[in-house]
Formats: C-alpha cells, structure tokens, sequence
C-alpha cells in the first residue's frame, strides 16, 4: 500500500493540531522523545502514550489510547510492525485524521483497515522529517 501523497500529508500536519505519541519514551536520546519534543515545539499539543511515567514533556501520560479524552488529530506510533493492530484498533475509536507509524514500521493489515474507516495513514516515515521537509522548517532541536 502506498503512502498518501504530499499534498495531503501536508495538508494533515497544518490542520492538525493534537498528536498521541505511542510509545513516547521520557529518555532525551530516544527518537520518539525527539520527535514529540520536536513538534511540541512547533505548537502542536502532544498527548503521551506510555505504559509508566506520570508525565513526559510537561504533559499528562495515557497509558493506551482509550484513555484518551477528547479530540485526537493524529495518533503517531512507535511500536514494532508486530505490536501496530492493537494501536490502530483503538485509534480508530478516536477518529483521528490520520495514523502514522515511525521510520522502519509497516503493517499493511492495519493499513487497510484504518483506510476502510476513511483514516489517512503513513507507515514507514518520521513525521518530523516530513514537517520540516514540507512545511519548510528545519529549526531543530
């Protein structure tokens, strides 16, 4: 299955504005912290999904996403390809504009289903390389 195209990918990243981190770890070296740092930064609201930890970023950690009150815009996951069906199964109950798995993660299964729910979905891509990259700011951390 293909990855949306620019222009929507684009278009997800300005209209979005909360994102669920799957497997946000609280260690500074880990690219999920990174990452989540990275678009904290750039305004985005970012919603913790972690297993232990109280808060991570300054923000209150979930630990699923079924937890989760309120709108969710886009649900970014660090999990192995393995460990994706049980993340999109409940991120679809929040409805979100779009899945996004990380670098290196693939599940066409889990694909399919999130599009069949009308959910935009990325596999195998770091959304703050495609923030800088499309919207055309590279001030990193």
């Amino acid at each position: 299955m293909d990855n949306p195209d620019d222009t929507i990918i684009k278009a997800i990243l300005e209209k979005s504005k909360t994102v669920a981190v799957v497997g946000l770890s609280p260690k500074k070296e880990r690219d999920s912290y990174k990452v989540a740092a990275y678009l904290q930064k750039h305004g985005y609201d970012i919603i913790p999904v972690y297993p232990r930890e109280e808060k991570i970023l300054g923000a209150k950690v979930f630990r699923e996403l079924a937890d989760i009150p309120g709108q969710v815009d886009i649900v970014n996951v660090f999990r192995r390809s393995d460990q994706v069906m049980p993340v999109v199964e409940q991120a679809i109950r929040l409805k979100p504009k779009a899945i996004w798995l990380q670098l290196g993660i693939v599940n066409e299964e889990a694909a399919m289903l999130a599009e069949s729910k009308g959910i935009v979905f990325v596999m195998n891509r770091c959304i703050k390389i495609e923030h800088e990259r499309l919207l055309g700011d590279v001030r990193c951390m």
